[in-house]
């Protein structure tokens, strides 16, 4: 990398020490490099030069070449503005300034030819341009400026300054003469031929100053897939380097238990898609590496026997297994699901959450560390540093999201060599993203549902047909049926949504009165033992009616629930519905999900409501709300720094990332240490760009 590009911008011609300081503090510029990376948001075409007589009575911004042959000070009603008279062969105009007359004033030529360009205005037969760019044209044919004329992020605080788009055009003017096209190729040959991408001269030129549209696109094409190679370039780098260095315990064998289970005791016979994924683990479980794999798979697709079966083959190898859940509920389900379909095999399995007893607690603790405990199930209080197994060789984590990085890296260090870890997400992830933020992990995906399940009926009404709604949901409950009734919980707007949720109860209880109705209700403000007992008394089918805010989204599995109502749907995200959704469903009977909105929807809101009631592909759906929220809303607050991209863009640049992770792991697989002949330049880019972080900030 050109060692130019290193210095700090302040010795810039043009810049100094207080642009410098506006740059550094409302555009995170510090050096030339940083600069060079501020790429146009859109280009203004400027190739087209009109005369004064042929100006349509539009607001369109125009280019003319003139002169200014008359300057005057016009009072108005609030002081004065500075009116030009501007003239080419065909005839003339009004140039108008409201604002710093005397600093303009002073600085124009009369009768000498200017390029000005600016959006027009009209008042009666007459136009008029306000506050125009002006230069003279003598500088216009020398500078770079082309006919696509670029215009960058900025703030309001940069406008208020004086760095307007012009300057900032520039200051770029400047960088490209201080560094005279001396940019470093970083990309090998045989990329760049096969994929015909430009020099990365050409590209940064005509990103900044494009000749003309065609090489602009090559210009874009060339730094985004180089944008993304290099990301991908380090996540696939890092797998290869853990592979290579963190060695897991190997797994040789299937042996009795995995054999016995799965051909006597298996409930159902499993998808392709789930002996796909058990084939990818077994896979890792053989070689000498430790296993770090992301297991997606859609609500009710099959994780669960799939991790179970993973266990089973830590087991026959003489090795512990634990599966750590978000919530109490979830590791109680877990819990007594497992326990059910391993009696018939006499594996021991415990469950250890915070609300465990300390004797109960200590017994665990014991059995753990002299190994007679094989499978534990449990939430956070895992971790705990007192949890120590005689040797775990499995670890998977359920709706991994909702833990953190120092929470996972806890169980990684229960053993001095880590285990295998599988994590689990029930949030379909859009390809893209996960190619982008768990790009160093392998991924599996269970891509299909279990034969026999029936498709969750989805519909869309309005509060008005709301009784119609209450009418359905007696007769569901005359049926034997559960139901939920869901609404919005919005951190920002807790008493709103404690307000929205108690009327909605209340407005229940009336429709659904004791003592032919039982209603449970469980929202954020109650005690966790509170919370506990209302689920447990639905769980167990005492009540007909679950009232509650989001916090049975994840986990909540009860069968004879039929009917999910989710009131305010249009305030709810696509994979949160998605995800409340799929809480019905689990029975072998037809369930039903109601989307309640009212009648005044904005187009998003329409999108998300149609795009339920069409599909319950949660990757299509997923697709969906990445394209509408952007990446960094899709991740959350957790990892919104994590897709700061400068120029490319995952949603609409799918193909190029695509290509980009092919051809970085082709590189990994033929030359990952980068050191034959074609590849020396780029190894000198990567070198660099790890030492001065310019792109690992995207890396989550």
């Amino acid at each position: 990398m050109n060692a130019v590009l290193q210095t700090p911008i302040d010795y810039l011609k043009g810049v100094g020490p207080n642009r410098a300081e506006l740059l550094r503090s409302e555009l995170g510029i510090h050096t030339f490099q940083e600069l060079l990376h501020l790429f146009p948001n859109r280009y203004i075409d400027r190739s087209q030069y009109f005369h004064i007589n042929e100006l349509q009575r539009t607001n369109a911004e125009v280019q003319i070449v003139g002169k200014i042959t008359h300057l005057e000070t016009v009072p108005q009603k609030r002081g004065k503005r500075l009116v030009a008279r501007f003239e080419d062969e065909s005839g003339s105009m009004e140039l108008v300034w409201f604002k710093g007359h005397q600093w303009i004033q002073k600085g124009i030529k009369l009768n000498i030819p200017y390029v000005v360009f600016g959006k027009l205005n009209w008042y009666g037969n007459k136009c008029s341009i306000a506050h125009p760019e002006l230069e003279l044209l003598s500088d216009h044919d020398q500078n770079l400026q082309s006919g696509m004329q670029p215009v960058y992020p900025s703030t309001e605080k940069l406008s208020s300054r004086g760095v307007s788009n012009r300057v900032i055009r520039q200051i770029m003017q400047h960088l490209f003469l201080e560094v005279n096209g001396q940019f470093e190729e970083s990309l090998p040959n045989p990329i760049k031929e096969r994929l015909l991408l430009i020099d990365k001269n050409e590209a940064l030129l005509n990103i900044h100053f494009p000749k003309n549209q065609n090489l602009l696109a090559k210009a874009q094409y060339r730094l985004k897939f180089e944008e993304f190679f290099f990301i991908q370039l380090q996540l696939v780098l890092k797998n290869a380097h853990r592979k290579q260095k963190i060695k897991g315990f190997q797994f040789p064998v299937v042996g009795d238990l995995f054999h016995l289970f799965y051909e006597k005791h298996l409930p159902f016979e499993l998808t392709n898609a789930q002996k796909r994924v058990l084939k990818e683990i077994r896979s890792d479980f053989a070689s000498k590496a430790q296993m770090n794999r992301l297991l997606q798979g859609d609500v009710g697709s099959g994780k669960t026997i799939v991790a179970l079966l993973a266990m089973l083959m830590a087991l026959d190898n003489g090795f512990q297994a634990c599966l750590v859940a978000p919530t109490e509920i979830l590791a109680q389900q877990h819990f007594a699901g497992i326990q059910e379909l391993l009696k018939p095999i006499n594996v021991s399995v415990s469950l250890l959450t915070g609300s465990v007893k300390k004797k109960e607690r200590s017994q665990i603790h014991s059995d753990l560390q002299d190994g007679s405990l094989s499978i534990l199930i449990g939430t956070h209080a895992v971790f705990e540093d007192t949890v120590r197994f005689k040797n775990l060789g499995l670890a998977i984590i359920d709706e991994q999201h909702r833990f953190g990085v120092a929470q996972r890296s806890k169980l990684w260090k229960k053993n001095a060599i880590p285990p295998h870890v599988l994590v689990m997400t029930a949030t379909p992830i859009p390809r893209t993203l996960a190619m982008s933020v768990y790009g160093d992990l392998d991924i599996s995906v269970i891509d299909e549902l279990p034969p026999g399940r029936k498709v969750i009926k989805t519909v869309h009404r309005y509060d008005s047909n709301r009784l119609k709604v209450f009418r359905f949901l007696r007769d569901e409950i005359q049926k034997g049926r559960q139901v939920y009734v869901v609404y919005p919980l919005i951190k920002e707007s807790e008493t709103m949504d404690y307000k929205d949720l108690m009327d909605g109860y209340e407005s229940l209880s009336r429709e659904f009165p004791l003592p032919d109705y039982q209603i449970s209700i469980v929202h954020g403000q109650m005690k966790s033992e509170d919370k506990e007992y209302e689920m447990n008394r639905f769980v167990e089918g005492k009540t007909q009616i679950m009232v509650a805010t989001t916090v049975i989204e994840v986990g909540v599995n009860v069968p004879n629930a039929s009917v999910m109502v989710i009131e305010s749907a249009e305030r709810f995200g696509l994979s949160q519905l998605h995800q409340l959704r799929g809480r019905v469903g689990r029975g072998s009977d037809q369930s039903y999900c109601i989307l309640m909105s009212g009648s005044k929807l904005g187009d998003d809101a329409k999108t998300r409501l149609q795009t339920m009631v069409r599909t319950q592909d949660g990757f299509e759906i997923a697709e969906v709300d990445l394209k509408l929220r952007g990446p960094g809303n899709l991740l959350g607050t957790q990892q919104s720094g994590a897709l700061l991209l400068q120029i490319a863009n995952i949603v609409k640049d799918k193909d190029i990332l695509s290509l980009a992770r092919y051809e970085a792991q082709l590189l990994v697989r033929n030359d990952a240490s980068m050191t034959q002949k074609e590849n020396l330049s780029l190894r000198k880019a990567y070198d660099a760009l790890v030492k001065h972080k310019n792109i690992w900030k995207y890396i989550s």
